[in-house]
């Protein structure tokens, strides 16, 4: 039986306030096209479907969209919810949709859900685990387990697993091997003191653990332990990233192969260093085409008018424009200023220490005239 490895399509999700909904409408159709061209069997999706709890109208028909198309290929579907998703929400119709082979598992109810699937080998067992925390389980459970890892090996112990067949878990949850963490980027969640990790020790009894959570495709540990990553990229810590789907052909007990197939965006997102000068004369289109959504870095000493329009002269899609000169290094060396600078100096001291940090020059002085008649028009207002 072959397989796709899918998790963390965050649809809906906005980045740097641009909306990623047509970029997904585009990687879930070139999705479906792999799915097609593979002869893929079934698709997994582990976790964060949506990047809100409460999804936009317009999410919910992109992804509706996307069910409905495996549904006319005859693709079974396998989810869960993530951190990200509404577990109830998820849930909904749950029970007719998987009539039509769509098995979601929104919400931890005291037993991981189990599909099964034969083929040419024998039986497969699919194990459908959301989004955990110690406080559902506990609840669901009765049981007072303190982290993560503790909840999980309690949950586990209630799927029923034949380890004469093959097994597979599809879980959405922070997983380390042995003290290593996975490669994370900024548009996860961090986690605090470690307490919300899994180990990869506790999937031991499966064959294949669909892993979500996490944006960068990796194993956690054995190979067959892995993270798929996002379908796109979400961060400009993402710009490295090789986004792809995972697919698993499965045969016999214990005859595995994993491949990748990546996947090319409809735009990609890149970090730009440079000067203005060779951002003009086009020298950057080579490593980022002019359609890329962009953060981009000038090195210029000199002071820009309107940056921001002749960087979009070039790049129409700039999520963040920064500089980095001897002005700004400068300016940040300089640090903030203390509750005995505020006290001791003028508010037209203040405001000539900001303007020159900004600017690297000193306030003419018609322009300290001019911030000093403000200041006393506003100090009168407020007496």
């Amino acid at each position: 039986m072959k397989l796709m490895h899918l998790s963390d399509l965050h649809i809906g999700k906005r980045v740097h306030e641009f909306s990623m909904l047509e970029d997904q409408k585009y990687i879930l159709n070139e999705i479906l096209k792999i799915v097609q061209n593979e002869k893929v069997e079934g698709v997994i999706i582990a976790g964060d479907v949506y990047d809100k709890a409460v999804p936009s109208a317009e999410a919910v028909d992109l992804f509706d969209d996307f069910l409905t198309d495996l549904a006319k290929m005859t693709v079974p579907v396998l989810m869960i919810s993530g951190n990200h998703d509404s577990p109830e929400r998820l849930d909904f119709g749950s029970r007719i949709m998987a009539n039509h082979q769509v098995y979601i598992a929104g919400q931890f109810n005291g037993k991981i859900s189990k599909v099964n699937f034969d083929d040419e080998y024998g039986r497969i067992s699919v194990f459908l685990m959301p989004f955990l925390k110690p406080v559902v389980v506990n609840r669901k459970l009765s049981l007072d387990t303190k982290s993560y890892d503790e909840c999980v090996r309690e949950a586990l112990k209630t799927a029923e697993v034949n380890s004469e067949e093959r097994n597979i878990l599809v879980a959405h949850q922070f997983v380390t091997a042995g003290g290593s963490d996975p490669e994370r980027s900024d548009s996860e969640v961090k986690s605090l003191g470690g307490s919300d990790n899994v180990d990869a020790s506790a999937f031991e009894a499966f064959d294949y653990v669909a892993l979500g959570h996490i944006h960068r495709p990796q194993k956690m540990g054995r190979e067959s332990v892995r993270y798929s990553g996002s379908p796109l990229k979400y961060s400009f810590s993402e710009a490295s990233h090789h986004k792809s789907v995972t697919i698993i052909d499965l045969k016999e007990k214990g005859d595995l192969k994993l491949s990748q197939i990546d996947l090319i965006p409809r735009r990609d997102l890149k970090e730009i260093r440079t000067s203005l000068l060779e951002l003009k004369a086009g020298k950057t289109l080579n490593g980022a085409s002019a359609d890329c959504y962009v953060h981009v870095i000038l090195t210029d000493e000199e002071e820009i008018i309107d940056a921001i329009g002749k960087v979009r002269d070039i790049y129409p899609n700039v999520m963040i424009l920064d500089f980095d000169n001897q002005r700004n290094r400068e300016s940040e060396h300089s640090g903030r200023l203390t509750g005995e600078d505020i006290k001791q100096k003028s508010p037209l001291q203040l405001f000539s220490d900001f303007y020159l940090s900004q600017n690297n020059i000193e306030m003419t002085p018609d322009q300290k005239n001019i911030f000093a008649e403000i200041a006393e028009k506003q100090e009168e207002r407020t007496q």
